[in-house]
Protein backbone atom coordinates (compact mmCIF):
# COMPACT_ATOMS: atom_id res chain seq x y z
CA UNK A 1 0.00 0.00 0.00
CA UNK A 2 1.12 3.40 -0.39
CA UNK A 3 0.98 5.16 2.43
CA UNK A 4 3.48 8.44 4.63
CA UNK A 5 6.11 7.84 6.62
CA UNK A 6 8.93 9.40 8.43
CA UNK A 7 12.28 7.66 9.35
CA UNK A 8 13.34 9.87 11.16
CA UNK A 9 12.07 12.78 14.28
CA UNK A 10 12.28 16.24 12.50
CA UNK A 11 10.01 18.81 10.27
CA UNK A 12 7.67 18.44 7.20
CA UNK A 13 10.90 17.40 5.21
CA UNK A 14 11.06 14.11 6.69
CA UNK A 15 7.62 12.98 5.23
CA UNK A 16 7.73 10.82 2.19
CA UNK A 17 5.45 8.84 0.23
CA UNK A 18 6.16 5.01 -0.24
CA UNK A 19 5.27 1.58 -0.41
CA UNK A 20 5.04 -0.41 2.58
CA UNK A 21 3.86 -3.53 3.83
CA UNK A 22 -0.01 -3.69 4.18
CA UNK A 23 -1.14 -4.10 8.17
CA UNK A 24 -3.42 -6.69 9.32
CA UNK A 25 -6.27 -6.30 12.15
CA UNK A 26 -5.10 -7.86 15.45
CA UNK A 27 -8.04 -9.50 17.36
CA UNK A 28 -11.22 -6.48 18.59
CA UNK A 29 -9.72 -4.65 15.48
CA UNK A 30 -10.80 -3.87 12.04
CA UNK A 31 -9.27 -2.76 8.61
CA UNK A 32 -10.31 0.15 6.61
CA UNK A 33 -9.45 1.04 2.90
CA UNK A 34 -9.06 4.65 4.49
CA UNK A 35 -10.82 7.54 2.17
CA UNK A 36 -9.72 9.84 4.65
CA UNK A 37 -7.68 11.13 7.35
CA UNK A 38 -7.47 14.12 9.25
CA UNK A 39 -3.85 16.26 10.92
CA UNK A 40 -4.41 16.68 14.72
CA UNK A 41 -1.77 18.26 16.36
CA UNK A 42 -0.44 15.44 18.42
CA UNK A 43 0.59 13.96 14.70
CA UNK A 44 3.02 17.00 14.27
CA UNK A 45 4.07 16.43 18.23
CA UNK A 46 5.21 13.07 17.95
CA UNK A 47 6.89 13.44 14.52
CA UNK A 48 8.76 16.39 15.71
CA UNK A 49 10.27 14.01 18.41
CA UNK A 50 8.84 17.01 20.55
CA UNK A 51 7.22 14.28 22.85
CA UNK A 52 9.34 11.69 22.57
CA UNK A 53 10.10 11.04 26.38
CA UNK A 54 5.81 10.93 26.59
CA UNK A 55 4.96 9.10 23.57
CA UNK A 56 7.85 6.81 21.74
CA UNK A 57 6.74 5.56 18.75
CA UNK A 58 8.72 2.95 16.35
CA UNK A 59 10.54 4.34 12.93
CA UNK A 60 9.70 4.41 10.57
CA UNK A 61 6.25 5.89 11.67
CA UNK A 62 2.70 6.47 9.52
CA UNK A 63 1.56 9.35 11.31
CA UNK A 64 -2.09 9.76 12.00
CA UNK A 65 -4.85 8.69 14.36
CA UNK A 66 -8.29 8.36 12.75
CA UNK A 67 -9.67 8.06 9.65
CA UNK A 68 -12.84 6.92 7.93
CA UNK A 69 -13.18 3.63 5.24
CA UNK A 70 -14.77 1.02 3.99
CA UNK A 71 -13.96 -2.04 6.14
CA UNK A 72 -12.06 -4.75 4.11
CA UNK A 73 -10.58 -7.08 6.77
CA UNK A 74 -11.81 -8.03 10.57
CA UNK A 75 -10.06 -9.21 13.51
CA UNK A 76 -10.69 -12.40 15.53
CA UNK A 77 -13.61 -11.75 18.43
CA UNK A 78 -15.21 -8.71 16.63
CA UNK A 79 -19.20 -8.46 15.82
CA UNK A 80 -21.67 -5.33 15.03
CA UNK A 81 -19.35 -4.74 11.94
CA UNK A 82 -19.10 -6.55 8.15
CA UNK A 83 -17.08 -5.98 5.56
CA UNK A 84 -18.01 -3.16 3.11
CA UNK A 85 -19.48 -0.92 5.74
CA UNK A 86 -18.48 2.45 5.90
CA UNK A 87 -17.07 3.72 9.84
CA UNK A 88 -14.86 6.16 11.52
CA UNK A 89 -12.60 5.61 14.32
CA UNK A 90 -9.50 5.56 15.67
CA UNK A 91 -6.42 3.37 15.80
CA UNK A 92 -2.48 4.22 17.76
CA UNK A 93 -1.01 7.31 17.68
CA UNK A 94 0.27 6.64 14.41
CA UNK A 95 -0.66 4.64 11.07
CA UNK A 96 -3.83 6.67 9.44
CA UNK A 97 -2.71 8.69 6.80
CA UNK A 98 -2.21 5.57 4.25
CA UNK A 99 -4.45 3.34 1.98
CA UNK A 100 -4.92 0.83 4.25
CA UNK A 101 -5.16 1.79 8.24
CA UNK A 102 -6.18 -0.50 11.62
CA UNK A 103 -8.72 0.91 13.76
CA UNK A 104 -9.35 -0.12 17.64
CA UNK A 105 -12.62 1.69 18.34
CA UNK A 106 -14.97 2.54 15.81
CA UNK A 107 -18.56 3.96 15.06
CA UNK A 108 -20.55 3.58 11.59
CA UNK A 109 -20.74 6.81 10.01
CA UNK A 110 -23.54 8.49 9.65
CA UNK A 111 -24.68 9.01 5.68
CA UNK A 112 -25.28 12.78 6.50
CA UNK A 113 -21.09 13.24 6.84
CA UNK A 114 -18.80 13.08 4.20
CA UNK A 115 -15.81 11.27 3.79
CA UNK A 116 -14.02 14.83 4.75
CA UNK A 117 -15.98 15.50 7.63
CA UNK A 118 -16.41 11.91 8.71
CA UNK A 119 -12.10 11.75 8.44
CA UNK A 120 -12.26 14.33 10.91
CA UNK A 121 -14.43 13.46 13.36
CA UNK A 122 -12.79 10.67 15.56
CA UNK A 123 -10.62 12.07 17.37
CA UNK A 124 -11.54 16.30 17.84
CA UNK A 125 -15.14 14.53 19.12
CA UNK A 126 -13.98 11.90 21.21
CA UNK A 127 -11.54 14.84 23.07
CA UNK A 128 -14.40 17.11 23.32
CA UNK A 129 -16.91 14.90 25.27
CA UNK A 130 -13.86 13.23 27.32
CA UNK A 131 -12.95 17.14 27.91
CA UNK A 132 -16.81 17.81 28.72
CA UNK A 133 -17.70 14.51 30.95
CA UNK A 134 -16.31 15.84 33.95
CA UNK A 135 -18.13 19.04 33.91
CA UNK A 136 -21.48 17.14 34.39
CA UNK A 137 -24.44 17.82 33.07
CA UNK A 138 -24.39 20.67 30.55
CA UNK A 139 -28.79 21.27 30.34
CA UNK A 140 -29.53 25.12 31.31
CA UNK A 141 -26.13 25.93 32.14
CA UNK A 142 -23.80 28.12 30.21
CA UNK A 143 -20.23 27.17 28.99
CA UNK A 144 -17.42 28.86 28.32
CA UNK A 145 -15.23 27.13 25.48
CA UNK A 146 -11.87 28.73 25.44
CA UNK A 147 -10.51 28.33 21.78
CA UNK A 148 -13.97 27.27 20.36
CA UNK A 149 -12.56 27.62 16.54
CA UNK A 150 -9.89 24.90 16.67
CA UNK A 151 -11.01 21.38 15.63
CA UNK A 152 -11.68 20.39 19.18
CA UNK A 153 -13.31 23.44 20.24
CA UNK A 154 -15.98 23.38 17.05
CA UNK A 155 -16.45 20.23 18.31
CA UNK A 156 -16.96 21.21 22.05
CA UNK A 157 -19.40 24.20 21.09
CA UNK A 158 -21.72 21.97 18.65
CA UNK A 159 -22.16 19.07 21.01
CA UNK A 160 -22.72 21.04 24.15
CA UNK A 161 -25.32 22.65 22.70
CA UNK A 162 -27.13 19.51 21.93
CA UNK A 163 -26.72 18.73 25.17
CA UNK A 164 -28.35 21.46 26.24
CA UNK A 165 -25.80 24.60 27.14
CA UNK A 166 -25.20 27.93 26.17
CA UNK A 167 -22.11 28.49 25.34
CA UNK A 168 -19.58 31.19 25.05
CA UNK A 169 -16.87 30.56 22.55
CA UNK A 170 -13.86 32.70 22.31
CA UNK A 171 -12.03 32.95 19.28
CA UNK A 172 -10.45 35.53 17.12
CA UNK A 173 -12.75 38.22 15.27
CA UNK A 174 -12.44 36.44 11.90
CA UNK A 175 -14.02 33.49 13.36
CA UNK A 176 -16.58 35.17 15.14
CA UNK A 177 -19.73 34.57 12.30
CA UNK A 178 -18.28 30.86 12.17
CA UNK A 179 -18.82 30.42 15.96
CA UNK A 180 -22.33 31.71 15.58
CA UNK A 181 -22.89 29.04 12.97
CA UNK A 182 -22.27 26.42 15.14
CA UNK A 183 -24.73 28.09 18.00
CA UNK A 184 -22.31 30.02 19.78
CA UNK A 185 -21.91 33.21 21.27
CA UNK A 186 -18.91 34.46 20.22
CA UNK A 187 -16.09 36.69 22.05
CA UNK A 188 -12.58 37.74 21.70
CA UNK A 189 -10.09 35.88 24.18
CA UNK A 190 -7.23 37.55 25.74
CA UNK A 191 -6.98 40.27 28.15
CA UNK A 192 -10.43 41.56 29.64
CA UNK A 193 -12.11 38.13 28.98
CA UNK A 194 -14.12 38.84 32.38
CA UNK A 195 -14.96 42.09 31.35
CA UNK A 196 -16.73 41.07 28.04
CA UNK A 197 -18.68 38.03 29.73
CA UNK A 198 -19.86 40.17 32.67
CA UNK A 199 -21.78 41.71 29.47
CA UNK A 200 -22.62 38.33 27.63
CA UNK A 201 -23.38 36.08 30.67
CA UNK A 202 -25.12 38.56 33.07
CA UNK A 203 -25.78 35.43 35.34
CA UNK A 204 -22.25 34.10 35.17
CA UNK A 205 -20.51 31.48 33.30
CA UNK A 206 -21.06 28.00 34.80
CA UNK A 207 -18.09 25.84 33.57
CA UNK A 208 -15.48 26.64 31.35
CA UNK A 209 -13.72 23.94 28.47
CA UNK A 210 -9.81 24.88 27.45
CA UNK A 211 -8.90 23.42 23.94
CA UNK A 212 -6.59 25.62 23.38
CA UNK A 213 -3.49 26.03 26.08
CA UNK A 214 -3.13 29.03 25.69
CA UNK A 215 -2.28 30.56 29.46
CA UNK A 216 -5.77 31.38 30.39
CA UNK A 217 -6.50 28.31 32.72
CA UNK A 218 -6.19 31.10 35.91
CA UNK A 219 -8.29 33.51 34.46
CA UNK A 220 -10.84 30.22 33.91
CA UNK A 221 -10.43 29.42 37.39
CA UNK A 222 -11.76 32.95 38.51
CA UNK A 223 -14.36 33.44 36.43
CA UNK A 224 -15.84 30.44 37.42
CA UNK A 225 -14.95 30.86 41.03
CA UNK A 226 -13.93 27.20 41.22
CA UNK A 227 -11.04 24.52 39.61
CA UNK A 228 -13.25 21.87 39.80
CA UNK A 229 -15.78 23.37 37.02
CA UNK A 230 -12.90 23.76 34.57
CA UNK A 231 -11.57 21.38 32.29
CA UNK A 232 -8.78 21.25 29.99
CA UNK A 233 -7.32 19.13 27.16
CA UNK A 234 -4.49 21.23 26.30
CA UNK A 235 -2.94 22.49 29.40
CA UNK A 236 -1.00 19.64 30.92
CA UNK A 237 1.50 21.86 32.44
CA UNK A 238 -0.97 23.89 34.52
CA UNK A 239 -3.84 21.40 34.49
CA UNK A 240 -2.82 19.83 38.37
CA UNK A 241 -1.10 22.86 39.48
CA UNK A 242 -4.36 24.66 39.50
CA UNK A 243 -6.26 21.84 40.60
CA UNK A 244 -8.59 21.47 36.79
CA UNK A 245 -9.42 18.51 35.32
CA UNK A 246 -7.28 17.28 32.74
CA UNK A 247 -8.87 15.42 30.29
CA UNK A 248 -7.30 12.82 27.48
CA UNK A 249 -9.04 11.43 23.89
CA UNK A 250 -9.42 7.75 24.64
CA UNK A 251 -10.32 4.64 22.02
CA UNK A 252 -14.02 4.36 23.47
CA UNK A 253 -16.41 3.34 20.56
CA UNK A 254 -19.62 4.95 22.87
CA UNK A 255 -18.19 7.67 22.12
CA UNK A 256 -17.59 7.82 18.56
CA UNK A 257 -21.03 6.12 18.58
CA UNK A 258 -22.40 9.11 19.96
CA UNK A 259 -20.86 11.46 17.83
CA UNK A 260 -22.24 9.27 15.11
CA UNK A 261 -26.15 9.53 16.38
CA UNK A 262 -25.58 13.29 16.97
CA UNK A 263 -24.13 13.88 13.37
CA UNK A 264 -27.57 11.95 11.88
CA UNK A 265 -29.65 14.22 13.50
CA UNK A 266 -27.99 17.04 12.16
CA UNK A 267 -26.90 18.10 15.34
CA UNK A 268 -22.87 17.81 14.86
CA UNK A 269 -21.38 18.56 11.83
CA UNK A 270 -17.00 18.21 11.61
CA UNK A 271 -15.85 21.76 9.92
CA UNK A 272 -13.38 20.72 7.63
CA UNK A 273 -11.26 24.30 6.74
CA UNK A 274 -8.86 22.21 3.72
CA UNK A 275 -7.86 19.18 2.44
CA UNK A 276 -5.07 18.40 0.90
CA UNK A 277 -4.35 14.60 -0.68
CA UNK A 278 -1.69 12.52 0.02
CA UNK A 279 1.25 12.76 -1.75
CA UNK A 280 1.12 16.74 -0.12
CA UNK A 281 0.48 15.62 3.92
CA UNK A 282 3.60 17.57 4.25
CA UNK A 283 1.69 20.65 3.70
CA UNK A 284 -1.07 19.77 5.82
CA UNK A 285 1.50 19.45 8.51
CA UNK A 286 2.59 22.51 8.08
CA UNK A 287 -0.81 24.43 7.37
CA UNK A 288 -1.12 22.72 10.94
CA UNK A 289 1.60 23.77 12.45
CA UNK A 290 1.14 27.57 11.71
CA UNK A 291 -1.90 27.24 14.57
CA UNK A 292 -5.48 28.93 14.36
CA UNK A 293 -6.53 26.42 12.11
CA UNK A 294 -10.92 26.73 11.39
CA UNK A 295 -12.24 23.11 12.10
CA UNK A 296 -9.80 20.21 10.59
CA UNK A 297 -7.66 19.31 7.96
CA UNK A 298 -8.08 16.18 6.16
CA UNK A 299 -6.31 14.05 4.14
CA UNK A 300 -8.53 12.89 1.53
CA UNK A 301 -6.72 9.72 -0.79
Amino acid sequence: MRAVRYHEYGGVETLVVEQVLDPHPGPGEVRIRVAAASVNPVDWKVRSGAVREVIPVDLPAIPGRDAVGVVDEVGDGVRGVSGGDRVFGLGGVTGATAELAVLSAWAHAPAEWTDEQAGGAALAAVTAMRGLQPLGSLRGRTLLVEGAAGGVGSAAVEIAVARGATVIGTAGEHNHDFLKSLGAVPTRYGTGLADRLAGLAPGGVDVALDTAASGSLPDLVAIVGDPLRVSTVADHANAHRLGVHLANAENDPALLAEAAELGAQGRYTPRIERTYPLDQTARAHADSERGHTRGKIVIRL
